[in-house]
């Protein structure tokens, strides 16, 4: 009898094909973890990269913030060595490879052109943030803490950041100002990462990373009330969607 499947899903699903997916995940998150190492790191993109240069802008959250990078890179080692060495034929763990090396690969690359292009940066931050929501829909439900959890966090983070970027193209070419910028980058990624939560459902570590950056971006605009409670306003609503879809 003919296998039923697709040519694709027959040459997926072979035990060779799976292992050599889970090696390139390895490869890719180690690209993506040493990037900065082998770049002049990142600290935010420089003022001069856009016309308008953008010296201290709202929608930017606080510097404290980014230590979350930290957690995500060291998750997201342990989640490529597991898959590896104990779930390299797992059905669940396979289904999230392919987006997952196309976001890890792209951002291997990410510092490099952000130093030098905050336009190129953002189209591939964008393309970062496909991958990893693919991903993260894909992970199993077992294996929480090393296969949904650490790709959650990561798709967290990056819908915040992609956000960011926009909110700087806008303000940095002038197409609104800072202020108005930001609150445009607000609503953005509010809407988006409350569309997403409800789509994921139970998957908090997305919907906390989230408002991790969103009360970031309220400690950072302490001196401008309005804008620090529209950030607050919208980290509540993650929140509360989070809960709602927890339940």
């Amino acid at each position: 009898m003919s296998d039923p499947r697709s040519e694709t899903e027959v040459l997926s699903a072979r035990p060779g094909n799976r292992r050599m997916k889970a090696i390139l995940v390895v490869a890719a998150a180690a690209g993506f973890v040493a990037s900065p190492w082998f770049t002049a790191g990142f600290g935010g993109f420089a003022p001069d990269l856009f016309p308008l240069p953008q010296r201290n802008p709202p929608v930017q959250p606080a510097g404290y913030a980014f230590a979350i990078w930290g957690l995500i890179y060291l998750w997201l080692v342990v989640h490529a060595l597991t898959g590896l060495f104990a779930r390299a034929e797992n059905d669940g763990w396979d289904a999230t490879r392919w987006p997952l090396i196309a976001s890890l690969a792209v951002g291997a690359s990410w510092i490099a052109v952000a130093n030098t292009s905050a336009v190129w940066a953002t189209v591939l931050i964008w393309v970062m943030l496909g991958g990893a929501l693919a991903a993260r829909a894909r992970a199993p439900g077992s294996d929480r803490w090393l296969a949904a959890l650490p790709l959650g966090v990561y798709a967290g983070w990056l819908t915040a950041a992609s956000w960011v970027a926009v909110g700087l193209m806008l303000g940095g070419y002038g197409v609104l100002s800072e202020t108005w910028a930001a609150v445009a980058a607000l609503l953005g990624a509010v809407g988006m990462a409350a569309i997403v939560q409800q789509s994921l459902g139970r998957a908090p570590e997305y919907g906390l990373t989230v408002i991790w950056a969103l009360v970031a971006v309220v400690v950072g605009n302490l001196d401008a009330p309005a804008l620090a409670a529209l950030a607050a306003l919208g980290a509540a609503t993650v929140g509360a969607v989070m809960v709602k879809t927890y339940r």
